[in-house]
């Protein structure tokens, strides 16, 4: 269990709608905010051994998708930001932009976290580029979809899949630092402590 989960994935959606529409001066479309957790939960899983915010994955076409989130897109409004709703012109169908309300608290973020918040922002919030490029990133860089979508297409994406296929049978003094804690996580969630 992550300690303030709800708070931080709240803040974290906040930070990444309103440092998007700051740097590209446009509303954040929900399939880039997907690519945006993504990276950071994987990326920070890779790194620390942990991920940032534990949402769930699921691994469909387009990329990883937190399926609390998307599952409740059509509703979902918190203290911190919204989903609202808008017709695309082009192909008829619904799509959703995150809007932020007021600043998010960043207190619930160690400083590794809120650095590597900022560097995904830096990297990926350029006018320059289009929610297709977003997801292509996500495919070369999440290496757990990667494997999960060639095993099975649209099923949970396991958090081990970061690491080597080996992860539960190497030798403890084989094991890299964000290994060795995810796995101590992992037991530590097992037991219940």
């Amino acid at each position: 269990m992550i300690p303030y989960q709800k708070e931080k994935i709240e803040n974290a959606i906040c930070f990444f709608a309103a440092e998007h529409q700051k740097k590209t001066r446009r509303p954040l479309d929900q399939t880039s905010l997907y690519k945006y957790l993504a990276f950071l939960d994987f990326e920070t899983c890779e790194e620390r051994g942990k991920p940032t915010l534990g949402l769930i994955y699921k691994a469909m076409q387009w990329g990883p998708v937190p399926i609390e989130i998307y599952d409740a897109r059509r509703s979902l409004k918190a203290e911190r930001f919204e989903f609202v709703a808008q017709k695309d012109e082009l192909s008829s169908r619904e799509k959703f932009l995150v809007v932020a309300h007021g600043k998010p608290d960043l207190d619930y973020f160690s400083e590794y976290e809120k650095t590597k918040m900022k560097h995904i922002i830096e990297i990926f919030a350029d006018r320059s580029i289009k929610a297709g490029l977003r997801s292509d990133a996500s495919h070369e860089r999440i290496k757990a979809w990667k494997k999960t979508w060639a095993k099975k297409q649209n099923s949970i994406i396991d958090y081990s899949l970061t690491f080597d296929d080996n992860l539960r049978t190497k030798k403890p003094e084989d094991l890299s630092f964000a290994e060795g804690c995810f796995l101590t996580s992992e037991a530590l969630a097992k037991s219940g402590a």
